[in-house]
């Protein structure tokens, strides 16, 4: 992935990983466009950034999703690079009287929309690039975020596929897997004692310099190259 030049539209990336990952790529030199449902918080970004463009989107409902292709399509038809970012982590049990209500947010957030987005922006004829961010806890769960951590390892999963089947198309695929960093992801307070998203974005950037199509860091970086003995043991360290 080439990493200066680009038109890049970022989903959530007014928040955590993604205002990261906004902040480098506009050091960088790339035109960047960012999205979320709340226009207060993209303000805060564009106001410190005058050059990011933002575009108000509320990714879980279908038609917004739309809206927000046929938007690019029409005033950004040289957008070559997309970036799955958004995404939400819920801390509960399966034994939660409204567990099956909560999961269906998650599951429309974290792998409906990245797929349908995906679906849509490969119609552009100038996309090069889609970048998928998923977790650590794609290999090995977090049992206190059950469908968070499935989420990502359907959409790590699917990250391998799609980057095979693009091939024919000469769209890279690129997965960034961070670990838990010290974010609002899931609520305030949860990960203040996790590394900064800044370490994160630093490695990873590294990592793409090198030309890698998959960079992780820290836990996320010994999930990535373990073992099945590696994610036993990572999964009874977590949920003793």
């Amino acid at each position: 992935m080439k990493l200066s030049g680009n038109k890049i539209l970022i989903t959530g990336g007014a928040t955590g990983i993604g205002l990261g990952l906004t902040e480098r790529f506009v050091q960088e030199g790339n035109t960047v466009i960012i999205c979320g449902r709340r226009a207060d918080v993209l303000k805060q970004v564009s106001d410190k950034y005058p050059l990011v463009m933002t575009k108000v989107c509320d990714l879980a409902v279908e038609a917004e999703r739309t809206a927000l292709y046929e938007w690019v399509a029409a005033e950004h038809p040289d957008l070559n690079v997309l970036i799955n970012n958004a995404g939400i982590q819920q801390w509960m049990s399966i034994t939660d009287e409204n567990f099956f209500e909560r999961t269906k947010n998650e599951i429309v957030t974290n792998i409906e929309a990245p797929l349908h987005l995906t679906s849509l922006f490969i119609r552009l004829r100038s996309l090069t690039t889609i970048v998928n961010v998923t977790s650590g806890l794609s290999f090995a769960p977090l049992a206190k975020v059950p469908v968070y951590s499935a989420t990502k390892a359907f959409f790590h999963s699917f990250t391998l596929s799609a980057r095979y089947l693009l091939k024919q198309k000469n769209i890279e695929v690129v997965e960034l897997i961070p670990p838990a960093l010290n974010t609002d992801l899931g609520g305030k307070g949860l990960h203040d004692a996790a590394p900064p998203v800044s370490d994160f974005i630093a490695s990873v950037f590294e990592q793409l310099k090198e030309g890698k199509t998959e960079a992780s860091f820290g836990f996320s970086q010994a999930m990535a190259g373990g073992s099945a003995e590696d994610f036993k043991n990572a999964f009874n360290r977590m949920n003793p």
